[in-house]
């Protein structure tokens, strides 16, 4: 069997953090989410796998070139939709294949459900349904997929992981693939509803915590840093090459921290925490519930729970980040929020900074101790 994994788009609601990359190369528990679903596949034995890339697809190929693994790459050189991504890998496609989204995780159980049921799709309840394509089943078949309704009339929705045969390829009629699987419906073809264990997808930035959450529950501790002997290290907690833990640091896992790290001494790094490679923690500072990405300083005297920082950030002493509820425009919609600041790449903040509930641009500069308080802080902006 072969499978085609969607990465070609942006993830224009899950900006900043798409500013400098696709969202399937969003580092997640310090791995791209797109890893996730390839290693899905090959513990199922699939490895005839094509990656359908667009949207700075040089970081796509780049990472899928250091893989051991025979992945073949097809461009859509403009972002026109799901079935037209599709159409671009339909000469490589002999027989049965999986549809996967690439900024999406799955489990390898889940794929195991789907992938030797003809004409099938994924199926998982949501509590948000109308973020997705809500699905009415009758007798175990689809009978009707809504793409993002106003008034969602169940709970159940499209993980958008598909299994079909090459004739899907005829009913694709525009760009997007819900349109095509109506089609398959209406034609009286027959698409069965396959229930997932275990899938999630970050429709905002601030999902990405929860996601990160999930991913680091099974977290096997491994430590090729070095830590002090009088710092605490509890639960499962993985540490990079060349990383050093200082003196009564207390980290307690699940927390993964990658290589060339400097942390404390007089740190506190709770549950649930990612940080990338070569970032600096210094003296009395607490990270929780957060993702940090590489080359990122996180000055003395900081709080940074409920956020993700991104990369090459440099926070200056006594910043402050806590979550807190608001109601953010995503692409013109009021959406309401709770969680504490994602900021984008290159983002300086000044001494005794405080962010509740905002998102902070790329290349921004906040001087002196603002609070920024449910707000949206646009690209390379200069707040002083």
């Amino acid at each position: 069997m072969q499978a085609v994994i969607l990465a070609a788009g942006e993830g224009k609601r899950v900006r900043p953090l798409t500013w400098s990359r696709p969202k399937a190369m969003i580092p997640v528990a310090n791995r791209p989410i797109i890893e996730y679903t390839i290693d899905a596949l090959i513990k199922n034995g699939i490895r005839d796998i094509i990656v359908v890339v667009g949207y700075r697809r040089e970081q796509v190929t780049r990472f899928l070139n250091q893989l051991d693994l025979p992945i073949e790459v097809v461009v859509q050189e403009k972002q026109l939709g799901t079935a037209h991504a599709l159409r671009q890998a339909e000469s490589r496609i002999t027989g049965d294949f999986l549809l996967l989204p690439g900024d999406n995780y799955i489990d390898a159980q889940s794929v195991a459900k789907i992938k030797d049921v003809k004409n099938a799709v994924l199926v998982k309840e949501h509590p948000s349904p109308s973020n997705f394509g809500v699905v009415t089943i009758r007798d175990g078949q689809v009978d009707s997929i809504v793409e993002k309704p106003d008034h969602a009339p169940s709970f159940l929705v499209s993980t958008g992981i598909y299994s079909f045969d090459k004739d899907f390829f005829r009913f694709i009629q525009g760009n997007d693939v819900t349109e095509a699987v109506s089609c398959v419906i209406d034609a009286g073809t027959g698409l069965s509803a396959v229930i997932a264990d275990d899938w999630q997808d970050a429709i905002y930035p601030w999902d990405l915590l929860r996601l990160n959450q999930r991913l680091l529950r099974h977290l096997p501790a491994a430590r090729e840093g070095t830590s002090s002997r009088h710092a605490t290290i509890l639960g499962p907690v993985q540490l990079g090459k060349g990383t050093t833990i200082g003196p009564n640091t207390v980290i307690s896992g699940p927390v993964i921290i990658g290589s060339d790290c400097t942390i404390g001494p007089n740190c506190c790094i709770l549950p649930n925490t990612s940080i990338g490679s070569r970032v600096t923690v210094e003296p009395l500072s607490l990270l929780g519930n957060a993702i940090v990405m590489d080359d990122t300083t996180i000055s003395s005297h900081s709080r940074i729970v409920d956020s993700v920082i991104g990369e090459r950030c440099t926070l200056a002493d006594h910043t402050s980040t806590g979550s807190a509820k608001g109601i953010l425009e995503i692409e013109g919609i009021p959406t309401r929020s709770e969680f504490g600041a994602i900021l984008g790449d290159n983002v300086t903040s000044g001494s005794g900074a405080r962010f509740r509930n905002c998102l902070i641009g790329n290349n921004v500069t906040l001087e002196g101790n603002r609070d920024v308080i449910s707000r949206i802080i646009p690209d390379s902006s200069r707040v002083i």
